[in-house]
């Protein structure tokens, strides 16, 4: 195995088991040239083992996989892929009538740093955001395969977008194992046929494009969040904002809503709205999609509504993103703000890892001080359990919302 050396004193956050090492921390390695993916053995100066993990080029040199000796094999993998579906089973998302839709594996929360699973009925879609992870794809799935068992039908590979690009991969989208075609676990090529699988939240049915969609075909990590919606929603006229698949919208509508409209800049996503609305209620006339960008339909809006649903993309990916990404948080705050009615509830979301808790509530803070409101927060919400933190990787709790009344 190659073996990395840090520079004295930088073996601190790992005795804190924090699973990154920083380029910055590195002094020299020994050993074959390192290729990005390789498995790499981490010692202090004086010598000491600290960790094994993976080595990238970047500023994340090292992702640890663990703090211990020990081979990285295919036990390991079926260890760790265990371990994580047994938090799932202990957290009651796994194995449920209702519920098939859940993430298996959220990368440094569940000791995996790098890989992302989310499950979706007999479907598992596997991400790699390292190449590490990569390059250990077929092993992943064997183990996958071995951990789910006949619940498992297929897995599907969607990294084409998550790898570093400068790694140069040439990675292509598709399956490394399907059960249909009598498949084993094969090459990962792109895949042109068409996904219309249905998969189950709550007892809600959605169609899920895991071959297309955005992330891994589904935003799994607000599903605790929809079920507060549906508990807010009777009676209300509800606005969804960057509705995307709609699924905060089918909660206000099982909710009782009085209206449901769904907003979101993208015509396939007001497509797949409708679908899934027709999925589960159909013929019911209460819900309308509209394909328009959110700060021209806020400005143009007609209807009054007493429940707003702000969910937008990240709008900071890094650090030097930020000024800008606070701004559009008040502008977008403000503005729904401004056109909510009073007694109304307002649900508003950040998913951008670069804005903490305190900006993004700022933000909001800010948004409501210039609409002039009386504002009081019902709760503060985050990421659901299948989403778990690590405890000493703090940077894991990336979604913030928060719940307000406004009067």
């Amino acid at each position: 195995m190659k073996t990395i050396i840090l520079r004295k004193g930088k073996e601190e956050s790992l005795g804190r088991f924090h699973p990154w090492i920083f380029s910055g921390a590195i002094h020299h390695t020994e050993g074959d040239k390192l290729e990005e993916g390789d498995i790499v053995e981490v010692l202090s100066s004086d010598g000491r083992f600290l960790a094994i993990g993976h080595w990238q080029i970047g500023s994340i040199a090292v992702r640890v996989l663990t703090f211990h000796r020990q081979p990285i094999n295919q036990a390991f993998w079926q260890k760790r892929l265990a371990a994580a579906l047994d938090v799932r089973r202990a957290i009651g998302v796994a194995e449920r009538e209702d519920n098939d839709i859940f993430r298996l594996v959220h990368g440094e929360g569940d000791n995996l740093p790098g890989l992302v699973i989310d499950v979706y009925g007999s479907t598992a879609v596997m991400q790699a955001h390292s190449v590490g992870m990569h390059v250990c794809r077929h092993e992943l799935a064997q183990a996958l395969k071995e951990v789910m068992g006949e619940n498992l039908k297929s897995i599907y590979y969607k990294s084409e977008t998550t790898l570093p690009f400068k790694a140069q991969l040439g990675q292509e989208n598709g399956f490394l194992y399907k059960e249909a075609i009598g498949e084993e676990i094969v090459n990962s090529k792109s895949s042109n046929s068409k996904c219309d699988d249905v998969a189950r939240e709550n007892g809600l049915k959605f169609h899920i494009d895991w071959l297309k969609g955005q992330k891994t075909g589904f935003f799994v990590d607000q599903r605790d969040n929809r079920s507060l919606v549906e508990h807010y929603a009777k009676g209300r006229k509800v606005l969804n904002m960057f509705c995307y698949t709609g699924g905060f919208s089918v909660y206000a509508m099982r909710g009782g809503a009085e209206l449901v409209h769904s907003v979101d800049s993208s015509a396939k996503a007001v497509e797949l709205v409708d679908a899934n609305i027709e999925l589960n209620f159909p013929g019911d006339n209460r819900h309308e999609a509209f394909a328009e960008d959110a700060f021209k339909f806020l400005e143009q809006m007609q209807e009054k509504y007493d429940l707003i649903i702000l969910d937008p993309p990240a709008f900071a990916k890094h650090k030097d993103a930020l000024r800008n990404a606070l701004r559009g948080y008040t502008k977008l705050n403000c503005k729904a703000f401004e056109m909510i009615q009073p007694g109304g509830i307002l649900f508003t979301f950040s998913c951008s890892q670069a804005v903490n808790k305190d900006q993004f509530r700022m933000a909001v803070f800010t948004a409501a001080a210039m609409a002039k409101r009386k504002v009081r927060i019902l709760h503060q919400l985050h990421q659901p359990a299948d989403h778990p933190v690590n405890i000493y990787h703090p940077e894991g709790e990336y979604l913030k919302g928060l719940v307000l009344y406004v009067e």
